[in-house]
């Protein structure tokens, strides 16, 4: 009885359908989220019956064979590439990217990652750095006696004086863009690293090479829609109810199968 591990695959394949929603809803108000989506494959076929076989004594082929299918297997959660709406917060030092691109930011391992989250801060030391006190990449210091900053579109970062008539330039912040967004490794905190899959990052200055420019004052909402993962958990709670059924239905025949006298 085939259909017991069939359905199984089904209820199983539903359950990380319903993880993926579930985070997803779980992340409406993450600045800079974009939503995932599990993706599903049929798994290997039993030949009963190739498709092409010679049968019989005349030598007819068989034009459509007899494949049964063993169920359903997880392929990969992918990320949905979608900007979203920009709000105006009027802080000095929230940037919303304005097409494709990421802030670079340095581990404490040295290392680099990736964040479209730019709700930056400014640290003790008067570092620009996230929410989490990981420094921006190349390494910005705002001086304690600036009045206030300002960072064009294309990310040139001025600070302002009160004694002083001219701003001084602090740096320049540049954006990261990838040949394969969905192929970076999301490890939590907003933050993406560089894999094999997405290609090494390309540099460049906000606008340039196919990159967004920055918008100062700004953050870039979730790009979860609410309305869309309601119905997606609707779906995936409905065929995972049909396949218990259908694990109820096998168990009901195997039963009638053993009661037969």
């Amino acid at each position: 009885m085939k259909a017991l591990h069939i359905a199984a695959t089904g209820m199983s394949a539903q359950q990380t359908r319903v993880e993926v929603i579930s985070n997803n809803l779980a992340n409406m108000s993450t600045t800079g989220y974009n939503a995932r989506r599990a993706e599903f494959a049929d798994l290997a076929y039993q030949q009963a019956t190739r498709p092409g076989t010679i049968t019989g004594a005349e030598g007819t082929m068989v034009p459509a064979g007899v494949q049964l299918g063993l169920g359903v297997r997880p392929t990969t959660v992918s990320i949905t590439l979608a900007q979203g709406s920009l709000a105006q917060t009027g802080g000095d030092l929230d940037l919303a990217m304005d097409g494709p691109g990421y802030l670079e930011v340095t581990l404490p391992s040295g290392a680099s990652a990736y964040t479209r989250d730019g709700a930056l801060k400014r640290s003790a030391d008067g570092q620009i750095v996230t929410s989490d006190g990981f420094p921006l990449a190349p390494g910005i210091t705002i001086p304690a006696e600036a009045r206030s900053i300002s960072i064009s579109a294309t990310g040139e970062v001025n600070a302002f004086f009160d004694d002083r008539v001219e701003p001084e330039n602090l740096g320049q912040i540049t954006l990261a863009g990838f040949v394969n967004e969905k192929g970076l490794e999301a490890t939590g905190s907003n933050l993406f690293l560089e894999t094999p899959a997405s290609g090494a990052p390309t540099i460049a200055l906000p606008g340039e090479q196919g990159l967004g420019t920055l918008r100062q004052g700004y953050l870039e909402d979730s790009a979860v829609d609410p309305v869309r993962e309601i119905s997606e958990l609707i779906k995936a709670q409905r065929g995972y109810e049909l396949n218990a059924k259908v694990i109820t239905a096998a168990d009901q025949m195997m039963g009638a199968t053993v009661q037969v006298r």
